[in-house]
């Protein structure tokens, strides 16, 4: 019987104060569609950042002295390295066709000789592709042979990784304050809601309610608040990505379109989770005054 009071009594109070708690859906609703863009923009970021970072390499040259065994041994040595994903050899004349390619002469018939090194490309796991993890493996490489030539786009990585830096504080930021803004307008709604039923409050009190059994009520209207408010929030983010963004943004949809099955969830268990916090803090902050 208690029970059942308990969870009558959260429905029916988001009934009883219906302007309140429209209000804080509606604010809940802007606030999580907002949170769930900057999520849907972040996973896909790190998402096209892992990508770039899966197509990094590293070009070690080999000396024109080395042997073909001490290539291979070389390759070897290489490909055992932690972080490296695969090796792939590039003999002279391969390097030749390349330049050939690329700038559409050959190499031989402009300068009578093929100079062209031996050369091995390194690929990299993606979360080894960061400038400090890059020094390591360079420094393994180079430990092989002083002599091997050993080259990479340092500072472009080196911009990427700030970016991707600044882009996560940034994103960071912004969630937590849109995090506590709901937070604050769920309390506020329930503080305005206690207060209008404080006589019925202290008629509880007086014949010995519990603090959990008066305040159970207020933390689950907070919670089905929450609760619609990211329900709604995912269904404006499914219409956004399914229709606009597929209609007019096919190149867009395509790389936002991933993201956006883990915002869903998140975004409801998001939105009820800051309803029952939200609430649970008015209550408890009203109940210890009172």
């Amino acid at each position: 019987m208690n029970l059942f009071f308990v969870i009558k009594e959260g429905f029916s109070g988001i009934w009883r104060a219906k302007l309140p708690a429209a209000v804080t859906i509606v604010v809940g609703f802007f606030a999580l569609v907002l949170l769930g863009l900057f999520a849907t923009i972040s996973l896909s970021f790190f998402d096209i950042l892992d990508e770039v970072r899966g197509r990094v390499e590293i070009e070690v040259f080999f000396p024109d002295v080395s042997s073909d065994e001490e290539v291979l041994n070389y390759k070897g040595s290489i490909e055992s390295l932690n972080g490296v994903k695969g090796v792939a050899y590039v003999s002279k004349d391969s390097a030749a066709v390349i330049f050939s390619q690329e700038f559409g002469r050959d190499i031989v018939e402009i300068l009578g000789i093929n100079p062209l090194p031996r050369s091995a490309k390194v690929l990299l796991q993606p979360r080894y592709a960061g400038p400090d993890s890059l020094q390591v493996i360079v420094a393994s490489i180079n430990a092989l042979d002083p002599a091997l030539d050993i080259r990479y786009n340092k500072v472009f990585l080196q911009q990427l990784e700030d970016n991707a830096r600044l882009f996560t504080v940034l994103t960071a930021a912004t969630g937590i304050l849109i995090a506590i803004a709901t937070v604050v307008l769920v309390g506020y709604t329930i503080r305005l809601a206690i207060y209008s039923r404080q006589q019925k409050i202290k008629t509880m009190r007086l014949v010995g309610a519990a603090n959990w059994f008066i305040s159970a009520p207020y933390v689950i209207e907070g919670g089905i608040q929450g609760l619609l408010a990211g329900g709604f929030a995912s269904l404006a983010i499914y219409l956004l990505s399914e229709q606009l963004l597929l209609r007019y943004e096919p190149g867009i949809y395509e790389v936002l379109h991933p993201s956006t099955f883990l915002v869903f969830p998140f975004l409801v268990g998001l939105g009820f989770f800051l309803g029952i916090f939200g609430s649970t803090l008015s209550v408890r902050k009203y109940l210890r005054k009172a």
